[in-house]
């Protein structure tokens, strides 16, 4: 009974530390427009979002309760399956975030959690129904509905504001009403993503034997779950935020309000209904969907398709990952313990890596554009990337005959005189 107390604790903590995980991936959702238009400074719209995240996981426990009582079959659910499904997610999470790329955190742990059970007692155990009509369908349904709610009302909103004389006036009041907007999704997103934390930590305690069969998330759950994804928020996943925000269209006040309500809207919808959504899917959606309502906005489909990739990615992913996590547990305690090392070294890991270069809340709105530009250096003279210049140069320059001359003027020929012919003498 004590070592099953310990997997079931160690399960807990597992399921806290994704919760904080989920928190500085998803920051960007509530947050990244609002940075990116200078409506907010970084670390002002980090902290709001983590105090309405907070606010949020009080709200409702509908999604917690999909999770918990609906996508798989709670009976023949051991400990060690929730942890392998956590393992799963948590690295897709940490890995995504490495790359800056605002995937989903839900479906991460969704595919956790498939793949761990479909290893643990076959595929059987997983309700198809409920993964068809409360996780796949609103993941294709969220995007496309934010994104053209989005684009047309960016459409209608610079076109009511087409004869506005004061439009320092009119961008001062649609930045205000961002902050307003940005603070509804990060109440979204902590109604919906907390629970889903709430909701794999019942599970657990279920599959346990602490709680009943179709039990409510204790208060306890609640309080450590937002707690959680609150510390994760105000960290600030500045990776991703500069990816939404700069990396996939460039925003204006008017765009960043529509597409954080656009979001907000149908998050808070899908929460009321219970469908375990991705918050990621919606604001993305809203962002491209602002993006591509204004004239003369343009989307970046490079940033976009990579963005998508992951999005299909995700689910399979943390399953195979979840899986083998669940195989290596079906080896008893030391095969735990091994899951636990090689998550803890693995994150290490990727820490480290993310040191090399490091994206906070001093630089997230540079750009690639921007930094190929020029950096001034402490002198105040223009350093511009190395190679740029020479290479441009190289391109269009025709290669000398001869031994490459020191100048490059020497690689231009000279200009000849034309040749007169000399005159005839008559004899």
């Amino acid at each position: 009974m004590e070592s099953f107390s310990l997997i079931l604790a160690i399960v807990v903590v597992t399921a806290l530390a994704f919760d904080f995980t989920n928190g500085f991936h998803d920051t960007a959702n509530a947050m990244a427009t609002t940075i990116s238009t200078g409506a907010l400074k970084p670390k002002v719209a980090v902290a709001m979002s983590a105090v309405l995240n907070l606010v949020g996981a009080f709200l409702s426990v509908e999604v917690a309760n999909t999770i918990s009582k609906g996508l798989v079959d709670e009976a023949g659910i051991r400990p060690e399956v929730i942890f392998a499904a956590l393992v799963g997610a948590i690295l897709w999470n940490l890995l995504t975030w490495l790359v800056g790329l605002p995937s989903s955190s839900s479906h991460a742990l969704m595919g956790g959690l498939i793949g761990a059970t479909v290893a643990s007692a076959g595929f059987g155990a997983v309700h198809g129904d409920v993964l068809v009509t409360k996780v796949l369908i609103p993941a294709i349904a969220a995007p496309l509905v934010a994104g053209l709610a989005a684009m047309f009302a960016t459409r209608l909103t610079y076109r009511m504001n087409r004869k506005s004389a004061d439009s320092k006036s009119s961008e001062k009041g649609y930045r205000a009403g961002q902050i307003a907007s940005a603070g509804l999704v990060s109440l979204a997103h902590g109604t919906n993503d907390a629970q889903k934390t709430m909701g794999i930590i019942t599970l657990a305690l279920v599959a346990g034997g602490t709680l009943a069969p179709d039990s409510d998330p204790p208060l306890w759950v609640i309080v450590s779950a937002g707690i959680a994804i609150a510390l994760g928020t105000y960290l600030g996943g500045w990776r991703i935020i500069r990816t939404m925000g700069k990396g996939l269209t460039d925003l204006q006040p008017q765009q960043g309000f529509v597409a954080q309500t656009s979001a907000a809207t149908v998050i808070l919808a899908s929460s009321h209904l219970g469908f375990s959504l991705s918050t990621t899917h919606s604001v993305s959606g809203s962002v491209m969907g602002a993006g591509l309502g204004r004239k003369g906005g343009v989307v970046r489909w490079s940033t976009a398709t990579r963005m998508f990739v992951a999005w299909g990615l995700t689910l399979p992913a943390a399953a195979i990952v979840a899986a083998i996590a669940e195989w290596v547990c079906g080896f008893g305690s030391w095969g735990t313990a091994l899951v636990a090392v090689f998550l803890i070294a693995s994150s290490a890991a990727i820490w480290k890596i993310s040191r090399r270069e490091v994206v906070d809340h001093t630089n997230v709105n540079d750009t690639d554009d921007t930094a190929v530009e020029t950096a001034i250096d402490t002198e105040g003279t223009d350093k511009e990337r190395s190679g740029v210049v020479t290479v441009a140069m190289a391109a269009v320059a025709t290669p000398p005959a001869g031994p490459v001359a020191e100048d490059l003027s020497a690689t231009i020929p000279a200009p000849v005189d034309p040749v007169v012919p000399p005159a005839r003498t008559a004899v």
